[in-house]
């Protein structure tokens, strides 16, 4: 619990020296992320072999959200003009059959989706978590207090990383020891899948903008969506990489759909413009970006950066607007 107070230290140093210059603040990424194993570790630096680790995934969260509450309060006192969002790593969830059984399994994984961002954008932790942690006897442990924090400053804007949908059943069963390649559970037998086996699921994005804008009406950005996918340079040292255009430019087009839908829509950033380490299979052979790095999953290379052809393209749906896709 003590990290927020040195977490309320870095937040009141950024938000007094970029004041004016940065409007919109996101205070945790991928939020939800601190009750997924493994990436726990990533997400609330629990070590994913921790004993009693449900119990400390959902406890860090708790400290997490008195955090964000707190962050939301100091950066509006600080700069008024300025907003502060949640931001959540939301894959949208369909039931594998229409039986009652996947369908009850797909809306419970839906739940365990919405529970980070309904407490920071309602204040309040909703009734379906406590049955839930009564029933796997955790016991959140919170300071005189914490519950009216949370409720007193609840967030401005929602955003959200997407890249893939998911199906749940009810007859599945999850690996005893889970790692990234099978975080993705059941597959899709109805969608295409990337390199790495993620679904392409543009139609996914266009539901889960509207779910989230039906269910919190506010302002939504999409702060992450992209390909990792293997790219190959070629003699004349072009990438061509169709693939990525054709996939940022469904999902945009299903951005343009959920605006006509409805959905407050402010705004989109693809991950990322260069290429890195991937996050979840640390390989640089995973590549996001729109710019080229030559280096390997061992570092050799040389560093240099050069544009594939979805550098040009995303320059023009960038100037557009998205009009020119």
């Amino acid at each position: 619990r003590k990290f927020i107070d040195f977490y309320l230290k870095f937040v009141r140093t950024i938000a007094t020296r970029f004041k004016g210059m940065v409007k919109f603040w996101l205070t945790f990424n991928e939020i939800g992320n601190a009750a997924v194993i493994p990436i726990c570790w990533d997400a609330a630096g629990l070590h994913p072999e921790s004993e009693n680790l449900e119990q400390r995934m959902y406890q860090a969260a708790h400290h997490q959200f008195v955090a964000s509450a707190l962050a939301t309060k100091m950066i509006h006192e600080i700069d008024p003009d300025a907003q502060v969002g949640a931001m959540i790593a939301y894959k949208t969830v369909y039931p594998y059959t229409c039986k009652v059984e996947d369908v009850k399994a797909a809306e419970a994984a839906k739940r365990k989706e919405y529970f980070f961002s309904d407490v920071q954008a309602r204040g309040y932790y909703p009734a379906y978590i406590w049955r839930y942690f009564e029933e796997n006897g955790i016991r959140i442990a919170m300071e005189r207090g914490d519950e009216e924090i949370i409720r007193a400053y609840p967030i401005d804007f929602i955003t959200f990383s997407y890249y893939r949908s998911r199906v749940v059943s009810a007859d599945y069963e999850e690996p005893a020891e889970k790692t990234t390649d099978t975080l993705e559970g059941l597959v899709n037998p109805h969608l295409p899948k990337a390199d790495w086996g993620w679904t392409v699921d543009p139609d996914g994005l266009r539901l889960a903008l509207n779910e989230l804008y039906d269910r919190y009406q506010l302002p939504l950005f999409v702060v992450e969506n992209g390909l990792g996918a293997r790219d190959t340079v070629e003699a004349d040292g072009r990438i061509h990489d169709s693939y990525r255009i054709d996939y940022m430019s469904a999902h945009i087009k299903a951005m343009r759909e959920a605006v006509k839908d409805g959905v407050d829509l402010r705004g989109y950033t693809m991950w990322g413009p260069i290429d890195i380490v991937s996050n979840g299979t640390g390989q640089m052979s995973k590549r996001y970006g729109i710019v080229y790095v030559d280096l390997d999953d061992d570092g050799n290379g040389t560093g240099n950066r050069s544009k594939k052809d979805s550098f040009a393209w995303y320059q023009q749906v960038i100037a557009s607007n998205g009009e020119i896709l």
